[in-house]
């Protein structure tokens, strides 16, 4: 985050204090999300007055982020019942739901198998997995109607989902208000942002984990682009919310407190010995996080750091600043997400445990790459579980967010 954006954000923004939520990507893994925002219901309506008709005029979400603000954004008018809509939707959900993936049960005892399965499936799809189930999942359960009205009434400003293009290399921020004028966007080297109406589309190539859900076009520039993820190219999660117009920010991630270690068979700490080079799974894993999480927690700090110094600088200085205080609570698992989904690999559906396992990618660190896919109740109740927890226990420091004096 750069002091120019968090300088540049209250010189011109809406006159009313304005509440952002950022939901953060991780496939699965933002069940977590789920679980925060209800214990958040639960709490505001333990003071009532202390939000409007709902509890955020800004709503910004990558991957599987944008899905859960867009549900967000299509029940707002709710009022804080939204939150447990989305909880009961969560709570529906299954594999697939999400995917299929449709490979020879004797993947799972061969490598060459496996990898002549994926390899086929991938031809004919441009990914490993087929996401039509999504497709049809998200018009069942997201009323693009209700995310107008909630505009249009004013219950919300702008709802914002990312995407980052194949075609181009930019990543894209995606912005639906009440009037969508084109003159409202801005621009940063390596990022854009357009405002358009947010559609399935927009979900979809913001969810399309790169090798694993196919990419989206979307039409930007006057040009059809593919795009993928939105958390690829991701290096800056807050400046939309401070473009927006935000004073007081709430990020929601779904990343890996401390990351596993490389062990399970011939994986050792220091009193076993030399460890063995890492498994595909771990690789994966890894390769995961750093595409999922990896900018969040630098970006926040910077943000805070930097309004800090702001805050402090001397009164008279300070008040002949255009300078809007922007507050940024951030929320994160405080338990490891991967020996979770590595405790649940059994739930995955058999074909798709059947193709990784075949590859090995399930074994020695393999529940990083499981937890990505594993839209199934064992594991999503147990993160929605692990949100209300971690949310009651920072009680004081929501209730102070909402009411800063």
């Amino acid at each position: 985050m750069s002091l120019d954006t968090i300088i540049h954000s209250g010189l011109d923004g809406p006159t009313r204090p304005l509440n952002a939520l950022v939901l953060m990507g991780g496939g699965a893994r933002t069940a977590y999300q789920v679980g925060v925002l209800r214990a958040l219901a639960s709490i505001l309506r333990e003071k009532p007055g202390a939000y409007g008709p709902f509890p955020f005029q800004i709503l910004i979400g990558t991957s599987a982020g944008a899905l859960n603000a867009a549900f967000l954004a299509s029940c707002a008018t709710q009022g804080l019942q939204a939150f447990e809509q989305l909880a009961r939707f969560w709570g529906d959900i299954r594999s697939r739901d999400v995917y299929r993936l449709d490979v020879s049960r004797w993947a799972r005892h061969s490598r060459i198998i496996a990898a002549l399965s994926l390899a086929r499936q991938t031809r004919s799809r441009g990914a490993i997995l087929d996401t039509l189930p999504l497709v049809d999942t998200l018009h069942q359960v997201i009323s693009l109607p209700g995310i107008d009205l909630a505009l249009q009434s004013g219950t919300l400003e702008v709802l914002a989902v990312t995407a980052s293009s194949y075609t181009s290399g930019v990543h894209w921020t995606f912005c639906h208000n009440a009037q969508d004028d084109p003159d409202l966007g801005w621009q940063r080297p390596g990022r854009r942002t357009e405002f358009q109406p947010i559609t399935i589309e927009h979900l979809m190539a913001s969810s399309a984990i790169p090798f694993l859900f196919p990419s989206t076009p979307l039409w930007v520039d006057g040009r059809s682009e593919y795009f993928g993820d939105g958390s690829m190219r991701q290096t800056s999660p807050l400046s939309p919310a401070l473009h927006l117009g935000a004073q007081r920010v709430l990020v929601i991630g779904a990343g890996q407190p401390e990351r596993s270690s490389l062990g399970g068979p011939g994986g050792t700490t220091a009193a076993r010995g030399p460890i063995r080079g890492p498994t595909l799974g771990s690789i994966a894993g890894h390769a995961m996080a750093s595409v999922f999480h990896d900018t969040l927690k630098a970006d926040v700090e910077q943000t805070q750091r930097v309004t800090k110094t702001l805050r402090d600088l001397p009164r008279d200085v300070a008040a002949s600043l255009s300078y809007r205080a922007v507050d940024v609570l951030a929320i994160q698992p405080t338990h490891s997400l991967d020996a979770l989904a590595q405790s649940q690999i059994i739930e995955l559906p058999e074909a798709t445990r059947h193709a990784l396992g075949g590859l090995g990618m399930l074994k020695g660190g393999g529940g990083a790459l499981a937890s990505y896919l594993l839209f199934e109740p064992g594991f999503v109740q147990a993160l929605i579980a692990m949100g209300e927890s971690d949310a009651f226990a920072r009680k004081k420091e929501l209730l102070q967010f909402f009411n800063p004096a």
